[in-house]
């Protein structure tokens, strides 16, 4: 079989002994100079090329409207007169224009939209009919008729020059056409076939989960100081929303709990509405990381939060999701298509299996935070400030003010004449005045001078208020140690 050799054809190819030039010029500035002349003309025959295009594609629009306005001109049956016509025309091309304009233009100039052009085309027509009227000195009546006739004739001609004129364009385009195509440059390289592997993407990783603080208790130190304990109830109340049944598992104090937090994806497939199965059927292939371990648990702990916030309805959309994961996981590899085709076809038996799963699982979520914040409530208490005797050997009592200092103090006794009276006047004062703020049921409390009636005042107060107590207590004197601090026993009274 003969073996085809046409397709290298179109090949340039040179070597050095194609080059001739003067012995005094350098041979490699030739060869350069040579290849520039070949870059350069290619490019200019592209821009050339380009320019064509544009030019007939520009021209195709324009020669069917102004053929139009040549056959209106020309139509002696028309209603208007031609000046009449053109003028018309020209007035409403410069008040509205098209913003319409070759590829490449700036339509907010008006020269280079198509309307634009247009204008200018009538606007030179008319003038020299108007020129030409004036040079033939032609009489006024007949003014308007042979103005007419002229613009006639003129957008005739214009409609002739510009069809040339695109047939002209269309020969030198296709020659140019020709004439880069019979040598195969770097444009014309492409890649006839290609193969690319993309991997497909791997499998989402199981739902990270965030380990919760460890549980603390308060001790008593050996400083007496006053401690503000934190209850842990919360806490309990998370773990509890760890299982599927929403019931809390026994947990040692040591025991670090791994508790299963929202992703964004998963956040966003929680507020999806109840039994919409399409919506949530293409949730899972559009976030494919919605679908992995976990997930199912996080959305359980989200509608416990929720539950326990009052926000009903969105703990009921967590647990319906949650089940819905569920479900699919329990039906195998291909779970998620066999349990979306059951819901979306409206499989009787199916949909009420499962909705009906939803609203007991639901009822005893809800029964499950009831019982939690009950238990948090008589479990917990309420956090107190105590004054406990760190021992035996210790007591506590109370120096309290018959009143402010008198005007006329003495200082007597042994270890007294070293003492400031002023000093010792400010100190009275301050703590008749210290006393003399606190509420009156402590006021009488630390009257009667009982440890019992003060603790049930304090365990009446907040916290911070009942520390404040406590400090100014010991600042102005009244509260007495047999060793000096204050311990806090909260819980353990």
């Amino acid at each position: 079989m003969p073996l085809n050799y046409s397709k290298w054809d179109q090949l340039e190819l040179s070597d050095d002994s194609d080059i001739e030039g003067h012995p005094n010029v350098d041979k490699r500035s030739l060869i350069r100079w040579k290849q520039r002349d070949i870059h350069e003309k290619r490019e200019v025959r592209k821009q050339k090329i380009m320019y064509l295009q544009a030019q007939i594609s520009c021209n195709h629009v324009l020669l069917p409207r102004i053929r139009e306005i040549a056959d209106k001109l020309a139509d002696p049956s028309a209603d208007l007169k031609p000046t009449v016509y053109l003028t018309g025309l020209v007035e409403r091309l410069e008040k509205q224009p098209s913003r319409d304009c070759p590829s490449g233009n700036d339509p907010s100039k008006l020269e280079q939209t198509y309307d634009g052009m247009l204008l200018s085309l009538l606007r030179s027509v008319s003038d020299e009919a108007k020129e030409k009227a004036r040079q033939d000195n032609v009489p006024e009546a007949e003014k308007d008729e042979k103005i007419g006739a002229d613009l006639a004739e003129r957008m005739k001609t214009h409609v002739k020059q510009l069809g040339e004129m695109i047939d002209k364009d269309k020969v030198e385009l296709e020659s140019e056409i020709a004439e880069q195509k019979k040598r195969i440059t770097s444009d014309d390289v492409h890649e006839g076939f290609q193969n690319k592997y993309v991997p497909p993407k791997p499998a989402p990783a199981p739902l990270t989960k965030e380990k919760s603080k460890d549980k603390k208790k308060t001790k008593a130190t050996t400083e007496f100081e006053v401690i503000n304990p934190k209850g842990v109830a919360a806490t309990e109340a998370v773990a509890a929303a760890t299982n599927s049944s929403a019931t809390p598992p026994p947990e040692s104090e040591e025991e670090e709990e791994e508790i299963p937090e929202l992703t964004p994806s998963l956040e966003a497939f929680s507020k999806l509405p109840l039994k919409e199965y399409q919506k949530s059927f293409e949730f899972i292939q559009h976030h494919r990381d919605v679908y992995v371990p976990g997930a199912s648990d996080a959305l359980l702990v989200a509608a416990f939060r929720a539950q326990q916030d009052g926000k009903k309805k969105y703990a009921k959309q967590c647990v319906h999701q949650s089940l819905l994961l569920q479900y699919c996981e329990k039906l195998g590899v291909d779970g998620v298509g066999v349990f979306f085709k059951k819901m979306m076809a409206g499989e009787p038996r199916a949909k009420k299996v499962f909705e009906d799963d939803v609203e007991a699982t639901y009822k005893h979520l809800e029964e499950r935070v009831r019982i939690n914040l009950e238990e948090q409530e008589a479990g917990q208490g309420k956090e107190q400030i105590q004054l406990i005797a760190e021992g035996g050997d210790q007591s506590i009592s109370f120096n309290v003010p018959d009143g402010p200092p008198p005007e006329d103090l003495r200082l007597e006794g042994p270890g007294t004449e070293d003492l400031d009276i002023e000093e010792v006047r400010k100190a009275l004062q301050f703590r008749w005045d210290v006393f003399s703020a606190f509420p009156e049921d402590l006021q009488e409390a630390l009257k009667s001078g009982s440890l019992e009636e003060v603790n049930k005042v304090l365990a009446d107060m907040e916290v911070q208020v009942a520390e404040n107590v406590v400090q100014q207590l010991d600042m102005a004197g009244i509260l007495n140690f047999a060793e000096e601090g204050i311990r806090d026993e909260t819980g353990n009274a």
